[in-house]
């Protein structure tokens, strides 16, 4: 199932979109008074079956005459991200300088793990604010985002897919002059509208072989990013069990797997995003974000 967040007048409407036929339906009546995607999410084994039941009978209306929010809009707590876990966006980053002054492309033991703040969530479609005084080095990252449905601490690998509800599109939009002058990576991540997330969160019943999902970033029409899930360092099952080892994971929490090479930091000279750059993410099944830098 994909589901959506969509803005209808003053509130916002939770939808199940049927993407070949283009359209959506509305079934924001069916839950109870309150329920957004993520308290959906979060009662799931309750709710989902009625959904399913019944989306069938509702009204459809055109995909495109809506506006589509991020399926999630206001996430409970900051993004989970994972830093370095693409062997060859390892590689590029450690030469750009912007990690270390020692350039190391050495690959990490364990997974990197930093955060965006809630704020940073914006629609698939919207702009991202440029903050031209707080950043001039503004870089784009593809990622497959994984939303936990079951909740939890202490996952064990073999298990960890028993807690993911989905998956959706994330671009980890990056002020690198802050990340690289602060030696943290909070502040350089999570600016405003640096985190575009959607344009669905997709049921996993949906994505049976996400290792097999392929990714692809392009800015203003041109190819800059295109990689395999397969191809991630710490893999889905390795990050829950990180993450989850002293951390009580929250069915809607989402965690952000990392990015391939292509980056903007990637290219010499360095590639970065200005005023009226289009940056296009797709995944495989899960569509695509478009994202105009205002």
């Amino acid at each position: 199932m994909k589901l959506v967040t969509f803005s209808s007048g003053s509130r916002d409407r939770v939808g199940v979109v049927d993407v070949e036929a283009g359209v959506v339906r509305d079934v924001t009546e069916l839950l109870p008074a309150g329920t957004g995607v993520l308290q959906l999410i979060d009662r799931w084994a309750e709710l989902g079956p009625l959904v399913a039941e019944q989306v069938g009978s509702l009204p459809a209306v055109p995909l495109k005459s809506v506006r589509l929010r991020a399926p999630i809009p206001s996430p409970r707590r900051n993004v989970f991200c994972v830093g370095k876990n693409y062997r060859e966006h390892v590689a590029e980053f450690g030469r750009s300088g912007y990690d270390t002054p020692s350039r190391s492309e050495a690959l990490p033991e364990k997974p990197i793990v930093f955060s965006k703040a809630t704020t940073s969530v914006t629609g698939p479609f919207d702009d991202v604010e440029s903050h031209p005084g707080v950043t001039r080095e503004l870089d784009y990252e593809g990622e497959l985002g994984v939303i936990i449905g079951r909740g939890g601490r202490g996952i064990a690998r073999e298990d960890a897919f028993e807690h993911v509800w989905g998956y959706t599109v994330i671009n980890d939009v990056t002020a690198r002059d802050l990340q690289r002058d602060h030696k943290q990576w909070l502040l350089g991540k999570s600016l405003d509208t640096h985190c575009p997330m959607g344009p669905y969160a997709v049921s996993a019943d949906e994505v049976p072989h996400v290792a097999g999902l392929e990714l692809e970033t392009t800015v203003n029409g041109e190819n800059r990013q295109l990689a395999l899930v397969k191809d991630l360092i710490f893999d889905i099952p390795d990050l829950i069990a990180t993450l989850s080892a002293g951390i009580t994971l929250l069915p809607g929490d989402i965690i952000a797997t990392g990015t391939p090479a292509g980056v903007g930091i990637g290219f010499e000279p360095p590639k970065f995003l200005r005023s009226g750059d289009v940056v296009e993410v797709a995944i495989t099944g899960l569509g695509q974000l478009r994202n105009r830098i205002a």
